[in-house]
């Protein structure tokens, strides 16, 4: 027997790794069982290019848990380690053996398929352990050794009778982690960081992954139903189908291989940072996949898959490079391409599935510059006649109409047909489309959008009278002199709440009512603004008032009636009532004064 103290850093390496090398103690056993996985990958690799003549075989890796004993076994039938091996790998901490076998056979054979790359994987066990034994037999020729180490710098090293090629990694589960004992415990970690992996895993005499995942094989290769039966494999409890996939198959000039998948979003803005999953060489290493994905895009789902990602000794927490902002600018323009080659292939299809995208697009649209140029192409604008344009489709259709009397494009919208509809119809019926912008984000995308346009703005239909928001060159006439409004006003203001509204005399046709409620479109967008955290730097001041325009058409013969009638309470009494009949549209009339509307009404009708 040999004994010695193991060649570290520092004297106290163990407690280092225990307390803060790894996030999370869960994740020993995806470590080990990766080095099993490393293992077996590299004796195919050698036995590919010939330099071992003896027979692979089976090579499943096998997990046993005995509660009894408290030990956990990871098993496999790799190339195991001679005794000077372990003397390198296990007693030189950091030093990787996976990264001399790629400098070694770099030019004979597929390097990618070697996970281990840090060297410290192994000391992951004595995070749970208060022991660990390493029985182990070489592919070459030689005696097969026991290590063993109780989690100090002192270690033991012997020859063993073991006779099998690999090795066995036992570890004597310390008091403070019997949770690892149990078999549910040990089947969710094996489902959570093993359930790809590239090599058969074997767990209470079960095949617990699926080595040749979608993302693996040839995008020619697979069906819909192929894609779709994955989706289910990766969230079997999902109940909605995915709208459809991206597969990412890149080699240069990084790897990086994947499959996306389109949720069906609708009004819903769920960025979820658990739903994209990050994998290295099949081994699952978080879902925490910021660094990568583009804010945006983490309302999608699937994998992504690459050795070409930086992450730190504990392949737990990505790290910033450059490199990693080139996968995310190629992940977001392989995204582009998808939908621009779904929008040409098949445009009715595309049209079809747009409430379940609009979201997704518009968020990209104001997240990512390079996205939003690219969705110039697909990104379309529905009308209330539920006709779907591209922005420039669009502008070509409403540029004779809505091109007001300056020579700018006005482009007019509704964020509820019901609450809006006679304004809707009123712009209808001047030839005017209207477009529907109803999502929780579209106050921050009508201001975005503005920006990209010249001479042209974007006006809610219900923020003026239809007249005042295209002005045209010609105007009507009033029936109204000035003094008849003069006087008249102060009989509106006294039947309406000063502070909340303005009243205004506007020049209509006798077919508008007699009197709107119209909000100004500027401090309705700060109002929406501010609810949403926006604000342009003014939400420190909380959400503004509401602020309306009574406007008054002094064309209306209603209105005329209403100046001419000589007994003053009447008088009065029509004009609240005509006011109130204008709240009441806008959905404003409530409490008392709906009581008092109601009872007014049933009085006038008898």
């Amino acid at each position: 027997m040999k004994t010695g103290k193991i060649n570290v850093q520092t004297e106290n390496i163990f407690p280092i790794i225990k307390k803060f090398l790894y996030s999370d103690h869960e994740i020993f056993l995806r470590e080990l069982v990766s080095n099993a996985v490393d293992a077996t990958q590299k004796l195919n690799a050698l036995a590919k290019i010939g330099e071992y003549k003896g027979e692979v075989g089976e090579t499943a890796i096998e997990i046993l848990v005995d509660k009894k004993k408290k030990t956990i076994s990871i098993k496999d039938k790799g190339l195991g380690m001679t005794g000077e091996e372990v003397e390198q790998y296990i007693n030189e901490v950091a030093f990787s053996g996976a990264e001399e076998f790629v400098n070694k056979y770099k030019d004979k054979t597929d390097v990618n398929n070697i996970i281990g790359h840090f060297g410290l994987g192994f000391y992951s066990s004595f995070m749970v352990s208060s022991k660990v034994e390493i029985i182990t037999k070489s592919y070459k020729e030689g005696k097969a050794v026991r290590w063993e180490c109780d989690g100090s710098p002192d270690y033991q090293l012997e020859e063993h009778k073991r006779k099998e090629r690999g090795t066995d990694i036992i570890l004597h589960i310390a008091d403070d982690s019997d949770e690892f004992l149990e078999p549910a415990r040990i089947q969710t970690l094996l489902t959570k960081y093993c359930k790809f992996l590239p090599v058969e895993i074997k767990f209470e005499d079960k095949i617990i992954n699926n080595t040749h995942p979608a993302w693996t094989k040839a995008p020619a290769s697979l069906t819909d139903e192929d894609y779709k039966n994955f989706y289910k494999e990766l969230y079997p409890y999902s109940f909605e189908e995915p709208l459809f996939h991206i597969h990412l198959n890149v080699d240069y000039p990084f790897n990086l291989t994947g499959i996306l998948y389109f949720p069906r979003i609708k009004q819903r803005i769920e960025v979820q940072k658990d739903k994209i999953q990050l994998y290295s060489r099949q081994v699952f290493i978080t879902d925490s996949v910021e660094n990568i994905v583009p804010d945006f895009l983490m309302l999608l789902r699937g994998v992504l898959d690459s050795p070409d990602i930086p992450l730190n000794v504990s392949r737990s927490y990505l790290q910033s490079d450059a490199n990693v902002k080139k996968i995310s600018s190629h992940i977001t323009k392989k995204v582009a391409d998808k939908l621009e080659e779904l929008f040409k292939k098949d445009r009715k299809d595309f049209e079809s599935k747009w409430e379940d995208i609009k979201v997704f697009i518009e968020y990209g649209m104001l997240s990512d510059e390079k996205f939003n140029e690219r969705a110039q192409k697909f990104a379309l604008f529905k009308t209330t006649d539920n006709i779907l344009y591209t922005l420039e489709e669009y502008a070509e259709k409403i540029k004779p109409l809505q091109t007001d009397k300056e020579k700018r494009l006005i482009y007019l919208y509704t964020t509820n047909i019901t609450e809006q509809h006679s304004y809707i119809e009123t712009a209808k019926s001047r030839g005017y489309e209207v477009l529907v912008l109803d999502t929780p984000i579209d106050s921050h995308f009508i201001n975005f959008i503005e920006t990209k346009l010249e001479n042209a703005s974007f006006v809610r239909v219900d923020a003026d009278t239809i007249d005042k928001l295209i002005k045209k060159e010609e105007s009507q006439p009033s029936k109204l002199s000035e003094q008849q409004q003069n006087t008249f006003k102060p009989i509106v203001e006294k039947v309406i709440p000063k502070e909340k509204f303005t009243v205004v005399f506007e020049s209509l046709s006798e077919k508008d009512s007699p009197i709107l409620i119209t909000q100004p479109e500027f401090m309705r967008r700060m109002k929406d603004m501010s609810a949403m955290g926006g604000g342009g730097g003014m939400g420190f001041m909380g959400t503004p008032p509401d602020m309306y325009n009574l406007v008054v058409n002094s064309n209306h013969p209603l209105i005329s009636k209403i100046i001419a009638e000589s007994d003053s309470g009447k008088q009065e009494q029509l004009t609240k009532q005509a006011a109130d009949l204008a709240l009441l549209s806008q959905n404003l009339l409530k409490g008392e004064e709906l009581t008092k509307f109601i009872k007014r009404s049933i009085e006038l009708i008898e």
